[in-house]
Formats: structure tokens, sequence, C-alpha cells
């Protein structure tokens, strides 16, 4: 049996359905814009709400679309690593019914709880995909994936009684997007995250955590410069000035020589990489684009080989799931401050 539907509707709007097989088909209508504009349902006498005594419900206003819960999702559905991680670290494990698009295996703190979440799709899901899940809540890392041929638009989604809720740091909209993304906003998300789930307790404990754990890290004060190297052989794609690179570069100590990207990411030339000569390179290790393979690119090609940092080995190394804002990034602070410590510098 699916859990009853938790976000507040629009007046009018039915309830989520029982069966799988009824959300996919009606999921298939209204995404091919076939949904008709048929008889309201009448007026029913409203049930106490079950998580009245929890501090619900709960609204939130998230990248300019309003999620309301009437109690914690019971039915939970995540897409990307960072929203899959964080679920499972607020200790919820147990509510998540599928997962996708995630970017590598689970850290080892987590990998015992996610071991038998369901892996929905490698890439992002299908609005068919995820409905026969039968979630009451979809946790996407992107906006982007709520589209029409990925999982669908966030309304109709609201129609058919799916609340959905996308990682704040993603927001891509004026005032929703952080601008430069900080660790308060990355342990502002984890609270938010607990309230919607019904995980106050957890989140408070893990920012508490995380904020300790973050305390401990001493930045560098040599001055030095660095390439965030995410992917790219003819143009390289590195770490912009806004986003989760910067931010944790700004906490080890590092010098963004693409600060001046007004983004999370971006592509500036090899050239200008060599003119800027990073005194370090971090590198972004994936299963489909590795730090070895980077390195590769980095050695071969005349314009970066004789950078002192390559012909020298200056690598740090980054895991790709902890490149995005969530749990892994005081982690991945941490591991960069130390293989920093032990690279051999000028």
């Amino acid at each position: 049996m699916s859990a009853p539907s938790l976000l507040r509707a629009p007046a009018g709007a039915h309830p989520l359905r029982p069966r799988a097989a009824s959300l996919v088909v009606t999921a298939a209508l209204l995404l091919a814009g076939c949904a008709g504009g048929g008889d309201a349902a009448g007026p029913t006498e409203a049930a106490p709400s079950p998580g009245a005594d929890h501090g619900y419900p709960v609204t939130v206003d998230n990248c300019g679309t309003e999620v309301t819960l009437e109690a914690p999702p019971e039915r939970i559905v995540t897409v990307k690593s960072s929203t899959t991680e964080l679920v499972l670290a607020l200790g919820a494990a147990d509510r998540l019914v599928g997962a996708a698009f995630l970017d590598g295996p689970f850290p080892p703190d987590l990998a015992e709880a996610g071991a038998d979440v369901p892996i929905l799709s490698e890439r992002a899901p299908s609005a068919e995909v995820v409905l026969a899940a039968e979630p009451d809540l979809v946790f996407a890392g992107w906006e982007s994936h709520f589209a029409a041929d990925t999982i669908g638009d966030r309304a109709e989604l609201a129609d058919l009684g799916v609340a959905t809720y996308v990682a704040p740091a993603a927001c891509q909209g004026d005032g929703y997007r952080p601008d430069p993304l900080t660790f308060d906003d990355v342990f502002a998300h984890v609270l938010e995250a607990g309230e919607l789930l019904g995980a106050r307790e957890e989140a408070a404990a893990l920012v508490e955590e995380q904020r300790a754990a973050l305390a401990e890290v001493e930045p560098s004060t040599a001055g030095l410069t660095a390439l965030w190297y995410s992917s790219g052989s003819d143009t390289p794609f590195v770490g912009g000035g806004s986003g989760a690179p910067q931010m944790i570069m700004d906490a080890v100590g590092l010098e963004n020589i693409a600060a001046d990207i007004d983004a999370g990411w971006g592509s500036i030339g090899w050239e200008t990489v060599a003119a800027a000569e990073p005194d370090v390179v971090v590198l972004v290790d994936s299963a489909w684009n590795t730090a070895e393979h980077k390195i590769e690119v980095l050695e071969s090609n005349p314009v970066t080989a004789a950078l002192p940092a390559v012909a020298e080995g200056r690598y740090l190394v980054v895991e790709f799931a902890a490149t995005e804002a969530g749990v892994r990034n005081v982690d991945a602070v941490a591991s960069l401050a130390q293989q920093l410590a032990e690279v051999p510098l000028p």
C-alpha cells in the first residue's frame, strides 16, 4: 500500500493514487499535456494531520516553489549522490524507496545504511520510473531534473500528490542561487532537509558535528594558487568562483585561478591556465573521468606539461561526489588540507 499524500495540493486536485500502475498512466497523460480539467472532487471532512504533534505542516520556499508537507515523508526518491547521502546521514534510509543518478559508491560511514537502497536509474530517471516507486517526496540535486524529458514538471507532480524538493544550493533563480556558496548555506540546507523529513534533532547533531570538524582544519597561509580541474581535454571544465569548489578551496586556503567565473563551474582555455601558473592542481576523480586520466591530459599537453605543478606532480585529489554541496564537503576540506601538507612545494 502506498503512503498517503503529504503535499498540500491545490484546491480540487486529486490525491495520490494507491497503485503504481495508476500513477504511471496518470503521469503519462499529464506529462504529455493530455490531462483535462475534469470535475473537481467534492469536499470531504478533513482528517487530523498525522504530523500535527511533530511540527507539521512544514512549508518552505524552495527555488521559488512553495512546498508544504503535512507529515514526515514515508516514501522518498532521491536523485544525485548529494541528496541521497543527506537522507542517509539523517537516519532516513528506511524511507528511501529509490535513488538515481549516483556519482559513485557511498562513503564508508554511509555504506551500510545505503546498502539496500534500490537504484532506479544510472542517470536522471523518467517520470514513469520514479512514479512506479510511489514516492510522496522526490528530493533532487538539480532543478533541471524536474523537466518534461526526465522526472516531470514540479507543478504536474504536485497534481499527482508528489512533493518535490531541490537541494537549495542548486537553485538558479535570482534571489535563490547562493552567490557565493558558503558552509553556512550548506548547513542551513541540512537543517531545512531535517525539518522536512522530520529529522530535526538528527540534522542539528549532524551540523554540530560538521562545524566542529571544519573548525579543526587549519587552512594554508602560504598564499598558494590552485586549478580545480573537473573534466575536459581540449577545453578544461574547472571550478568557478561561486560554488562548492570555491567554498572548499577557500576553507583549505587555496586561491582559485578561475575565481572570476561567476558560476560554480565553467570553461577556460589551457593558455589561461598556463598564464596563471597554479601552484597545485585539484583533480576531480570519477569512474568516468579519473584523476589518472586528467594527469595524462596535463602531462601530454605541451601548454601545461611545462608547468611546475605538473612537472613536479603537485596534485590533490577529490572525489566527484564531494564536489557538490552536501554532507561530504567538510571531509573534502580535511582531505585536501592533509594532502596539501604532504605536497612538495617550492
